[in-house]
């Protein structure tokens, strides 16, 4: 009995003796390691608590590691979408059919509008029955529901919008917005090809609101935070929305990174009283603290009276033309920017199969030279430059084609 009780007592003190060895081992593995077992986990997305441990470290390094993977591959489709309340109808229009004239990748359109404007907009839609390469797709106005009203009224009706396309479009990886007041004078594939030259920390691309500081909103009057130094125009606003969607972003309410879904409402909250231009503002507030995450392209692609009526200051467009008009201010409906008006009246006009050089480009440059009594007059040739070439590289594509 004796013999039996010593065996066991030796083979416990030698369990006991392994077990205390495989512990020393292990706890010198783990001071091996760099930075330590704990560390290492709060670094780690996916380990328990590490969200709510890394805090706004935390949230950085893993937003690095996600996006050193990540390449932009844009699909052969390209995705536009516009925001359209009021009478923007017409307006609206005239901007998708300049997308449709030189365009070579097929075109997917979302279309936000108010409901009395769905049915005049699917009966126009419906009648470009030849342009094989366009699909649409109408939606709602719609805003979260507990702070819908607040957002309705942020600027003008329905501009905010905008804002939330990256969580309505939830199954688009990428998309070009615009405003309903921007007409294409250049293939959208060549905007589009931006996404390929986003390095791994874009997000998103806009234009300067200013080449000239002197004549800047932003850097004279703001009473909030932007982007450079004048500020960025949201007009034409090409995003990688799944970038945007799983981006933490850098703030000045709270050390934590918030998501898109997560920053708007406080953003509103806390710089309403200082905003004057709505959306766009929070959008430079947001790139004002994640710079980073910006692709800025050239005020070409994004021309604005701005750029012509205090004198030629798009030195861009002088030499090559102008690749997106945008008409804001109304100018394509009154008499202050004949030039604008000029363009717009002739895409509105032109008809889908006729001759682009006899129907659109010639009455156009007929128009512009009556309107060299003004600045923007003065350079009319940067409003067809572009437009020319369009033409003529459309047609070679048709010639090649047959």
């Amino acid at each position: 009995m004796r013999r039996f009780a010593r065996v066991a007592l030796l083979c416990l003190g030698c369990g006991v003796c392994s077990l205390l060895y495989g512990f020393s081992q292990l706890a010198l593995s783990l001071e091996q390691e760099p930075g330590g077992g704990r560390e290492r986990q709060a670094r780690d997305p996916a380990a328990p608590g590490a969200r709510a441990a890394a805090g706004s470290a935390g949230r950085g390094e893993a937003e690095t590691g996600r996006y050193s993977y990540m390449k932009t591959h844009p699909s052969d489709k390209m995705h536009l979408a516009v925001v359209a309340c009021g009478e923007r109808l017409e307006e609206t229009v005239t901007m998708l059919r300049s997308a449709i004239i030189f365009s070579i990748k097929p075109l997917q359109f979302h279309i936000f509008a108010e409901d009395q404007l769905h049915e005049s907009f699917k009966n126009i839609l419906d009648g470009f029955t030849n342009e094989e390469k366009v699909n649409y797709t109408l939606y709602p106005i719609t805003f979260p529901t507990e702070s819908a009203a607040e957002w309705k009224k942020l600027f003008k009706p329905c501009a905010s919008q905008r804002l939330f396309l990256p969580l309505i479009l939830k199954n688009v990886d990428s998309l070009l917005y615009v405003d309903t007041d921007v007409l294409f004078l250049r293939p959208v594939d060549d905007i589009w090809s931006f996404l390929g030259k986003f390095n791994s920390t874009q997000i998103a691309a806009m234009a300067p609101e200013h080449e000239e500081p002197r004549i800047g909103w932003y850097n004279r009057f703001a009473r909030h935070p932007y982007y450079g130094v004048t500020g960025i125009n949201s007009g034409v606003m090409l995003m990688n929305m799944s970038r945007i969607r799983r981006k933490y972003f850098k703030n000045d309410m709270t050390p934590v990174r918030l998501q898109w879904g997560e920053i708007l409402m406080p953003l509103l909250k806390k710089y309403k009283l200082n905003i004057t231009w709505g959306d766009q503002d929070l959008l430079n507030i947001m790139f004002f603290h994640n710079p980073e995450s910006l692709y800025v392209f050239p005020c070409q692609w994004n021309y604005r009276p701005d750029h012509c009526i205090y004198g030629s200051n798009c030195k861009e467009a002088e030499e090559e033309g102008i690749f997106i008009l945008h008409g804001n201010r109304g100018v394509y409906h009154d008499d202050k920017q004949p030039t604008f008006r000029a363009v717009y009246e002739a895409i509105k006009n032109y008809s889908f199969g006729d001759d682009l050089v006899h129907s659109l480009l010639q009455p156009l440059e007929l128009e512009l030279q009556k309107t060299t009594h003004t600045y923007c007059g003065r350079v009319y040739k940067v409003f067809v430059k572009q437009l020319t070439k369009s033409i003529r590289d459309l047609y070679a594509r048709r010639s090649k084609g047959r």
